[in-house]
């Protein structure tokens, strides 16, 4: 199945310029959500996976699914303050500043295999913010994955050393 048929661009949102990627569209449809989800379990099945780290907030979309698939627990990376525990956090570079991400600071212990998961990848800065946070448990990451990635925007190099997987690569314009 052509997963970027269901991948709706939708031009100067939420700024003018940008060529927003809508996975609505995708999420909509149940054959391309279920075929979605199943690549991406297809990538990390023969692993014995311990945690699954999805990224605010499109990553737990597929992070859920595929966690129980896996047999796996699923963990939360959210933006600061929106975890009600004790907490680990790492900043990241935003266009004009940074920002910082959070997980719980029990919620991955040193040598757990984790995999990572978001919806997109483009500079690559936030999922960079969350192996410094697993880097920081000494978790073992045995891959990231993407529903997408943005040809052009060199996301991938900031993430060398850790085996990366895209569902789909579209240009970002």
């Amino acid at each position: 199945m052509d997963l970027s048929k269901f991948i709706r661009n939708v031009p100067d949102f939420p700024k003018e310029g940008i060529q927003f990627k809508d996975i609505t569209t995708l999420l909509n449809n149940h054959k391309a959500f279920e075929e979605a989800v199943s690549c991406m379990e297809s990538l990390f099945k023969q692993e014995k996976v311990d945690r699954v780290v999805a990224i605010e907030s499109r990553g737990f979309i597929f992070g859920a699914p595929l966690a129980l698939r896996l047999k796996a627990g699923l963990v939360l990376v959210r933006k600061k303050g929106k975890l009600p525990s004790e907490t680990l956090s790492a900043e990241y570079q935003l266009e004009y500043g940074t920002d910082s991400l959070e997980m719980h600071s029990d919620s991955v212990k040193e040598g757990e295999k984790v995999i990572v998961v978001d919806d997109l990848l483009a500079t690559g800065g936030t999922t960079e913010a969350v192996i410094e946070l697993l880097e920081k448990v000494k978790a073992e990451i045995l891959g990231i994955c993407f529903l997408i990635e943005l040809d052009g925007l060199n996301g991938r190099e900031k993430l060398k050393g850790y085996p990366l997987h895209s569902l789909l690569k579209l240009p970002c314009d």
